[in-house]
């Protein structure tokens, strides 16, 4: 019994607040907020604290559920997250009058997300990808007084829908070919030679593409996140985007790894026009919301060089990828957000001159696009030198010939953000002002994390000696 509660800790501790925050919603309404939003952080911590105690490996559930070291930690960089961005919104969050159904979403969201990373069985993948889905669309409209608010909501949630329906023809497919839900029973018997398997894995990556924003997979993407609040918009790009990833290399290498020569030069293709895509329409970007998705879409091409490589150090390279990327994106998102919540300004213009007024967060802004850049000696640059060494230790010069290119352009428009706060003038430039405790500390997390974490070898070393399944 011991063991079946270590096992489920991620899951049964987000469901235990799920239920710790509808008792407080129905019993006492007076409830402070601040003490409301305190408990929660104090629960995402505890979730991750009692995470890194023993680590039990074995399944559930007649295979469905599966655990090990692994995934353990994909669960961690993704808590992680959660907990920066429940934090970066305290204050927005405190001024809401739905703060409790909020965090009843984002826990419902991570209890889908943690059962899909470690679903053993379509069945349960499914599951947990839906109940991770539709909150998360919920959240998107969580501006109640935004047009834009709803209308970013409803293209994801009709995207989401249409990605679904996708992926469930693929798993019937899968199913009537194999007999079978099981990831190892399906792994067993698939055949790179099966037309009929091979359209199913095509339905399967279709479906994944719409959740990790590939191009030509990615319309949705720039309006849900210019229409949603910032945190939400934050979770989106980072938390919503790593579990997805995480479970697709997943399939990918456990499931479909026989059929590899054939998937092989799809990947490299939708990496190639991913990145390029993203970065050409991010060049026009004027509001950060969308300049962010559009950089959110490019970094999913450069996650994709990690994928085609298909090693060790690649599998490895992609999740330490994401643990930097987290650092650099929440970082950028809570500049935003406190800038947002101030004065309502989110547009790159908006911050001309912002390092007159607010030289702290204008400093905090620059090491994040660098990083998101991939400039020495931020981590950025470190996550994407791993990248780019498991796509050359594969011979794929062509690609990383691409990608280079593609990093000089993102350099170009990331300079922009950071050209208008140091360098042009602006006669009523944003007024200073005093950010919060909560936005402070994730502040000073992120750039601890993007200047130090890619000089400490033993990150990348623990996360290289964890088995990917290659």
């Amino acid at each position: 019994m011991m063991n079946y509660l270590s096992m489920l800790r991620f899951e049964f501790l987000a469901l235990a607040a799920v239920v710790l925050l509808l008792l407080i919603k129905v019993f006492s309404e007076k409830t402070s907020s601040s003490l409301i939003l305190n408990f929660v952080n104090a629960f995402l911590v505890a979730i991750l604290g009692v995470s890194f105690v023993g680590c039990p490996q074995g399944t559930f559930f007649g295979g469905m559920f599966l655990n090990d070291g692994t995934l353990m930690l994909e669960k961690r960089v993704i808590t992680f997250a959660a907990l920066l961005i429940s934090l970066q919104g305290y204050t927005w969050l405190k001024e809401h009058s739905a703060y409790v159904e909020f965090y009843l979403l984002l826990f419902s969201v991570l209890i889908g997300m943690y059962f899909m990373i470690s679903s053993g069985n379509f069945l349960m993948f499914y599951l947990g990808l839906e109940m991770a889905t539709i909150p998360l669309a919920a959240l998107a409209a969580f501006d109640f007084g935004r047009v834009r608010s709803a209308e970013g909501a409803g293209k994801m949630i009709l995207s989401s829908a249409f990605s679904s329906a996708i992926l469930l023809f693929g798993l019937s497919l899968i199913y009537g070919s194999s007999g079978s839900l099981d990831f190892q029973a399906v792994s067993d018997n698939f055949s790179s030679f099966n037309l009929l398997q091979l359209l199913a894995f095509s339905f399967l990556f279709a479906g994944f593409a719409f959740k990790i924003s590939i191009v030509p997979f990615h319309l949705w993407t720039a309006d849900t996140y210019e229409g949603s609040p910032v945190a939400v918009t934050a979770f989106l790009s980072v938390v919503s985007k790593g579990a997805a990833v995480f479970i697709f290399i997943t399939l990918l290498y456990k499931v479909f790894g026989s059929a590899y020569e054939k998937w092989l030069n799809a990947v490299i293709l939708l990496s190639a026009i991913t990145m390029t895509t993203g970065n050409l329409f991010a060049m026009r970007q004027t509001n950060l919301k969308r300049f962010f998705a559009f950089s959110s879409i490019t970094q999913a091409g450069y996650i994709l060089i990690g994928v085609a490589a298909a090693t060790q150090q690649a599998m490895a390279s992609v999740v330490y990828f994401f643990l930097i990327y987290i650092f650099s994106n929440v970082g950028a998102f809570t500049v935003i957000s406190v800038i947002s919540d101030r004065t309502g300004k989110d547009r790159v213009d908006d911050y001309k001159g912002l390092y007159k007024t607010n030289p702290k967060l204008s400093l905090v802004m620059m090491i994040a696009v660098l990083s998101l850049a991939g400039v020495p000696p931020t981590a950025g640059f470190f996550a994407k030198l791993f990248l780019l060494t498991s796509g050359a230790s594969k011979g794929m010069i062509v690609l990383l010939i691409i990608a280079s290119l593609n990093m000089v352009v993102s350099l170009y428009y990331y300079l922009r953000i950071v050209k208008a706060m140091f360098v042009d003038q602006n006669e009523t430039p944003i007024h200073n002002f005093q950010s919060d405790f909560a936005s402070r500390l994730v502040l000073v997390i992120c750039v601890a994390g993007i200047l130090l974490t890619g000089f400490f070898n033993t990150i990348f070393e623990y996360i290289n000696s964890l088995s990917f399944g290659i």
